[in-house]
């Protein structure tokens, strides 16, 4: 199709811009936002290429674990001795090796509690007030018993806090593979009343304990080609860093417990009932609803009996980080089997009688839409099952196995804010076993690669689930409070984990909205999906850095995120994009005095000759009232002319007919770059969208303008309609400018 093509004079006229009030954004780069990030990224190496795959020189450690674990149900503790294989994959000596010891940080001499700033409260439950300033402190921590070569000679060690330093009397070559063991105990926490990721709930009336089990064994630190060893102590907010590797575990217990770990379980006859082993086949079988394998009558037996025998429950678990437990006299069962693109899975739940009927009806199938949800934006889940233990105040994931609150109340009865958040905390925390439990990022240093990474996938599963599911992280405009907050408060999301403010925030909310804005409004879902599963398949079963993120999604996509990885990840600028001044333009052959003697360029090639058609503001004296009227081609000689010389009949009635003509000019208060979303809204309510993207603000980092030709009279401009890109301030988003409600009215 031809098109007309005409040169048009526009005047242009400066107004004064309404200021907003908006806080102080950080000046943490330098002023071009384009610039690449040469200066902020690791130089590509042989170890990780510049597309941000592994490199050819590429190379993780292994640590293989052999158990046996005990546990003293009646005093509420927990023994073993561990067999550590190391394996050293890398090109370096290793003159020791770091373990960690993370029961330590709730030791009696843990400089965690000492590193945080303490106030005064005024009112106190006696309970708390008991706890903080009456009791002694609890005997917690590991108790190392001994450290020993393969040939059970005793070991040199350094206890650091929650870092042990295993000393080496000869340096650990490249490639070489050597054993050793340790002995330990430590005394279990009630989580509930003390804190703590894992421990154990006690149920006063009865004095049942159910036991969630984590970090409870010596585990091998990371050494990396990026960290050498990752040894920064647990305060308690970064959470963890381990290598992968090969789990045999024999774990004993009463005898009337039923337990589920991380692994295959080899000896399933001898520990639960034949009725017991038949009903889980029939589950293995079964993938529309879940079959309960251990039911609430059998739990309720269980949990009167307090048995004084034993059972030992042997797992083993390949190729995982981490591993862990939970086991009570007070779990129900439940399982089914999931279907995935090419193999079957199994989702589990365990729960005590109080979690019924919500975790019956509901845990397990959340389970298997998870596995479901997450294996088709990223691969097929490769472990054997997938387990969701209920747990009350809790949130926290290992391989194959989570803990989850959310409980009915007493009446059995289930507000749908306790089921809503039961059922986000179960897609987040099986969700984690794809970030990091497989793409296994460094969460001690950046805690947003798996816990951002995660609820951006959760808030995608949540909206497959249901698409009005009540989603409390991903939706832009739930960011903005956050963003538009005190920026002494605020800290780019490139920060460690341990100097985060606003933790949640930082960490799971700005980076999972940051991922949604890219899906749906920068790069659009093709573009994004494939860049994401190709960095997720590529760094599975390895270990990821931010950079190898960034890089692969700009590498897989074509498309280039610097200027988004910059603003969105790297300083703590906000997104504010307004309507500073819009102009209505008429068609004239009558010029103005100051159009009179202006000359059109054309390119490089110098002047355009005329005759010109002008457009004149709306707002210029020398336009008459008569003038300002929609364009009629034939009112105008001289495009009508040029019109019927140069197209034919056919031509003529493929050209467009605009009759209103708009400059419309957008300013940036914030700092940060986003596409421009316009929406018209015409006289007739009809309405016609617009996308500019980021890259119109290269040239003028602060204002931008666009023309809009129409065929009919625009009433209203709005900017980000759907609010899409968290506008703090959508006050100047709207042209005419919009009384917006308060909070009050």
């Amino acid at each position: 199709m031809k098109k007309i093509t005409l040169f048009f004079i526009l005047p242009v006229v400066l107004f004064a811009q309404e200021k907003t009030t908006a806080p102080k954004q950080s000046g943490k780069y330098d002023t071009n936002k384009f610039s690449q990030m040469y200066d902020l990224l690791a130089t590509p190496n042989m170890f990780r290429t510049a597309s941000g795959a592994p490199g050819p020189a590429y190379y993780q450690q292994q640590a293989d674990y052999k158990m046996d674990i005990e546990l003293d149900d009646k005093n509420a503790k927990l023994s073993g001795s561990e067999t550590i294989t190391y394996h050293n994959n890398s090109p370096d000596s290793l003159e020791y090796l770091w373990v960690q010891l993370d029961q330590n940080q709730a030791a009696p001499n843990s400089q965690s509690p000492l590193a945080e700033s303490d106030r005064m409260d005024q009112t106190f439950p006696a309970a708390t007030f008991t706890n903080k300033f009456l009791k002694n402190k609890l005997e917690r921590g590991f108790n190392i018993e001994y450290v020993k070569d393969a040939k059970g000679a005793p070991m040199s060690y350094t206890i650091n806090q929650t870092m042990m330093r295993i000393n080496l009397v000869t340096p650990m070559k490249p490639g070489e593979v050597m054993s050793f063991s340790i002995k330990w105990w430590y005394n279990i926490n009630n989580y509930r009343t003390e804190g703590g990721r894992s421990g154990y709930e006690l149920f006063e009336k009865e004095g049942n304990r159910l036991y969630v089990i984590a970090q409870f064994y010596p585990r091998m630190a990371v050494y990396n080609d990026v960290e050498g060893w990752q040894n920064m102590q647990f305060w308690g907010g970064g959470e963890f860093a381990l290598p992968f590797g090969d789990f045999d575990v024999n774990i004993t217990v009463p005898a009337d417990h039923v337990m589920e770990a991380t692994g295959d379980l080899m000896n399933r006859s001898e520990v639960f009932t034949p009725a017991q082993v038949k009903r889980y086949e029939l589950a293995q079988k079964t993938y529309d609803t879940p079959v309960v394998v251990v039911t609430q009558q059998e739990a309720e037996a269980s949990e009167k009996g307090f048995s004084d025998k034993k059972k030992t429950w042997k797992f083993s678990a390949k190729n995982v980080r981490d591993f862990g437990i939970a086991t009570s006299r007070k779990f129900i069962y439940d399982a089914m089997a999931v279907k995935l693109s090419e193999k079957t899975v199994m989702a589990i739940s365990l729960y005590p009688k109080e979690a019924n009927p919500l975790w019956g009806e509901t845990s397990t199938k959340v389970v298997a839409h998870t596995l479901k949800s997450y294996s088709s934006h990223t691969f097929d889940y490769p472990y054997p099952k997938a387990i969701s233990v209920s747990a009350e105040d809790q949130g926290m994931e290992y391989p194959m196995i989570c803990w989850n609150y959310g409980r009915p109340d007493a009446n059995g009865v289930t507000s749908d804010r306790i089921k809503h958040g039961m059922t986000s905390v179960v897609i987040h925390e099986v969700g984690h076993n794809y970030f990091p439990m497989i793409v296994n990022s460094d969460e001690r240093q950046w805690t947003w690669m798996d816990e951002g990474l995660n609820s951006f996938m959760e808030y995608m599963a949540e909206q497959e689930l249901d698409p009005n599911y009540p989603s409390s992280r991903g939706p832009a405009h739930k960011i903005v409070p956050y963003m538009s907050g005190d920026q002494k408060f605020l800290e780019p999301i490139m920060s460690n984990s341990e100097n985060i403010i606003q933790f949640g925030n930082n960490g799971y909310g700005k980076p999972a909205t940051g991922l949604n804005i890219l899906r749906e409004t920068i790069m659009g879902r093709e573009l994004f999906d494939y860049a994401f599963k190709v960095y997720a398949n590529r760094w599975k079963f390895k270990h990821p850095t931010p950079e190898d993120f960034f890089r692969t999604m700009e590498d897989a996509s074509g498309v280039d995120l610097d200027w988004f990885w910059r603003g969105w990840f790297y300083s703590t600028d906000y997104v504010d994009i307004g309507i500073s001044d819009v102009k209505q333009f008429y068609v004239s052959e009558t010029p103005t005095k100051e159009l009179k003697d202006a000359k059109v360029r054309r390119g490089r090639f110098g002047e355009e000759k005329g005759p010109f058609v002008y457009l004149i503001s709306g707002k210029s004296e020398e336009l008459s009232s008569s003038q300002k009227k929609a364009l009629k081609l034939e009112d105008v000689k001289l495009l009508s002319d040029y019109v019927n010389q140069k197209f034919t009949a056919e031509e003529r009635s493929n050209l467009k007919s605009p009759k209103y003509f708009y400059e419309v000019e957008f300013n940036k208060p914030g700092g940060m770059l986003m596409p421009i979303l316009v929406e018209l809204t015409f006289e007739d309510g009809t309405k016609e969208n617009f996308k500019y993207p980021a890259q119109i603000w290269r040239k003028n980092n602060d204002t931008a303008k666009r023309v809009f030709a129409t065929e009919k009279a625009i009433k209203k401009i709005q900017i980000d309609p759907k609010l899409e890109t968290a506008d703090i301030d959508v006050t100047n988003n709207t042209w005419p400018k919009e009384e917006l409600k308060s909070k009050f009215d």
